[in-house]
C-alpha cells in the first residue's frame, strides 16, 4: 500500500475491504510522506520492519528484487490525486499490477499515459469506483442490458453531500484542505470527487456513453479556489439525455447518491444511503421492489452478495466486491487461466480515461458559451 497511514481515512477502507474475503494479505507498505508516520503505521499493521518503509521509490525497488514467493502481486494506491500517477506508472514499471483510488490522475493527459503502460505491460489495473460494488447496482445493470425496459431514454443522478458547506479547509480538516486545493485534487473540486462518481454510475448501469455535455460549475463558499457545486446535462451516445448534479454544499445532506434510469417500458431507482433495495417501475404495472439476498436475483447480483436477504451489505462490502473480483482476475492469470466475466467485473484504467475526461470536458463546457460542448477524449 502507498498512503494510508494511521490519520487516513480511505486507507482503512481498502484494507478492510481487501481483507474481506482472505484472498489478498497486507506485506509491504510506504504509508505516509512523514518518517514516523509511516514507520508508526507499519507497527500498527504488523508490517515488519524491513518491508515498511518511508519512500514508495524505495519500497516498488527493494519489492520488485524480492524473490518470486515472497515479492508482492500489486499495489494499492491511496494517496491524493496529485499522487497516483508517479506511484502508479514506476508500479507498473516494475512488474506489478495497481489498484487506485478514483479519479485516476490529475489529468486526462496523465491517464492516457497510464493507459499505455498498461498495455504495453499487459498488467491489470483496477480503479475503485465503490459505487458500481453494490449488488443491486449489479442488478440494475443487467435489468438494462437483458432489454427489460427497452431503450434507454433518461437518466437522472444526483450526488448531493453538505460536508464542505462552510470553509472547513481553513477550520483545520485535512480532507477539506485537499479537497479544495487545486494543485492537489485537479481541475475541478465537486465533479473530480464526486460528480466521477455518478458519471461512472450512470454510464455503469446503463451501458451508454457521454457524448456531449452542458455544464455549470459554481463556488458557493466565499473564499473557496475550486468549485463546490455543479449542474451538467448530459446527452449519451444512442440520442437519450439525463441530468447530473454534484455538490457538496447542500447543508444537511450526507452521502446521498441517487440515480434514475428511464427507459420506453419501464425503469428503475437506486439510493446509495439504501443500498440493498432497488425499485423497478412499469409502465402499465405495479411497481416492484427487488432486495439484496434474494433468490430472484441475477447471477451477477448474487455473486456480489455475502449474506441472505434481510443482512445489510453495505460501502465496505461493495468495496470488497471490486478488490475480489479483481484478486480472482489476478489469481486467474498468475495460475495461467482465462477470468470469468463475473471476475473480469471492476472499474479498469479504461473507465479511468472516462473519468478524467469527464472532469474535464465539464469544466471546458462552464467555461464556454457554448450550449452543447463536444465529448473529447
Amino acid at each position: 500500500m502507498i498512503g494510508g497511514g494511521k490519520d487516513a481515512f480511505i486507507g482503512a477502507v481498502h484494507r478492510l475491504a481487501s481483507n474481506m474475503d482472505g484472498l489478498i494479505e497486507l506485506s509491504c507498505g510506504a504509508l505516509s510522506i512523514h518518517p514516523d508516520v509511516a514507520k508508526e503505521s507499519g507497527k500498527l499493521l504488523f508490517l515488519p520492519e524491513d518491508r515498511t518503509y518511508t519512500d514508495y521509490k524505495e519500497m516498488l525497488e527493494n519489492e520488485s528484487k524480492m524473490p518470486a514467493d515472497k515479492r508482492i502481486d500489486f499495489v494499492t494506491i491511496v494517496t491524493p490525486n496529485f499522487a497516483h500517477f508517479g506511484p502508479a506508472m514506476m508500479a507498473l514499471d516494475k512488474g506489478f499490477n495497481v489498484v487506485v483510488e478514483k479519479p485516476i490522475t490529475l489529468s486526462l493527459e496523465e491517464a492516457k499515459q497510464l493507459q499505455q503502460k498498461v498495455t504495453e505491460t499487459g498488467l491489470t489495473l483496477c480503479l475503485t469506483h465503490t459505487y458500481s460494488g453494490y449488488p443491486m447496482v449489479k442488478e440494475a445493470r443487467q435489468l438494462v442490458k437483458d432489454g427489460a425496459f427497452g431503450s434507454i431514454r433518461k437518466i437522472i443522478v444526483e450526488y448531493p453531500q453538505g460536508w464542505l458547506s462552510k470553509l472547513s479547509e481553513r477550520e483545520g480538516n485535512a480532507q477539506a484542505a485537499w479537497r479544495t486545493d487545486p494543485s492537489k485534487t485537479g481541475k475541478s473540486g465537486s465533479m473530480g470527487d464526486i460528480g466521477t462518481h455518478a458519471a461512472h454510475l450512470a454510464e455503469y448501469i446503463s451501458g451508454l456513453k457521454i457524448t456531449q455535455v452542458c455544464a455549470d460549475l459554481n463556488i458557493v463558499v466565499p473564499g473557496r479556489a475550486i468549485d463546490d457545486d455543479g449542474n451538467v446535462l448530459l446527452k449519451f451516445d444512442n440520442g437519450s439525455n439525463g441530468v447530473l448534479i454534484a455538490t457538496q454544499i447542500a447543508a444537511g445532506e450526507e452521502n446521498a447518491l441517487k440515480i434514475k434510469v428511464y427507459g420506453e417500458k419501464g425503469g428503475l431507482e437506486w439510493h446509495q444511503m439504501e443500498p440493498n433495495t432497488l425499485w423497478v417501475k412499469w409502465l402499465e404495472q405495479p411497481m416492484q421492489v427487488y432486495r439484496a439476498g434474494s433468490g430472484y436475483l441475477s447471477e451477477v447480483a448474487k455473486h456480489n452478495t455475502r449474506v441472505p436477504g434481510g443482512h445489510p451489505e453495505g460501502y465496505l462490502e461493495a468495496f470488497a466486491n471490486i478488490y475480489r473480483n479483481f484478486a480472482l482476475t489476478l489469481s486467474a492469470k498468475l495460475e495461467g487461466e482465462k477470468p470469468t466475466e463475473h471476475m473480469l467485473d471492476f472499474p479498469s484504467v479504461e473507465d479511468g480515461i472516462r473519468g478524467m475526461a469527464f472532469i474535464e470536458n465539464v469544466v471546458a463546457s462552464s467555461q464556454s458559451d457554448q450550449k452543447w460542448y463536444d465529448y473529447q477524449i
